[in-house]
């Protein structure tokens, strides 16, 4: 079920950002392009442990977020990280150009393939949706990731 989506993530959405450009606007938000993929890598961060967030969301809400998940739906446009998480405002660029940021991307998409190859079973915690195994943080970074090609005009 999840094959197209981990296929995307592995090897199609580096290439999928050819055209990205650090002027490339965005459609909604205030992230600009090098700000969000910086914000991807966070997550693929999050889901191997490499950061780390406590769960906000109250535990009998949990099967509603698993719900959104396992669906077809998208995130909304200007869907935001609750403030804990992320703050009001982006994070300041920390990589010297988009370039680099792309690379260092695929790098914490390489780690996160490894990470739970070499753990099978192994579940990390998302911070509004609870703890995931590959499976379901396959499907949350596929959601997350065509959100922001949406934002970015990437795809449609």
């Amino acid at each position: 079920m999840n094959e197209d989506k981990r296929l995307l993530l592995e090897v199609g959405l580096i290439p999928a950002l050819t055209n990205l450009r650090a002027d490339t606007p965005a459609r909604w938000g205030k992230m600009n392009a090098q700000q969000m993929l910086e914000h991807l890598e966070d997550f693929f961060d999050v889901s191997t442990e490499r950061k780390i967030y406590n769960l906000v969301t109250p535990a009998d809400q949990l099967p509603l977020y698993k719900q959104f998940l396992y669906s077809d739906k998208k995130f909304r446009e200007n869907t935001l990280a609750p403030k804990e998480i992320l703050g009001e405002e982006p994070l300041p660029v920390r990589t010297s150009s988009l370039e680099q940021a792309k690379q260092q991307l695929q790098q914490a998409i390489n780690h996160f393939f490894t990470y739970f190859n070499e753990q099978p079973g192994k579940q990390t915690m998302h911070p509004v949706f609870g703890l995931l195994n590959l499976e379901d943080w396959i499907l949350l970074h596929y959601k997350h990731v065509t959100h922001h090609c949406r934002q970015f005009s990437l795809i449609p």
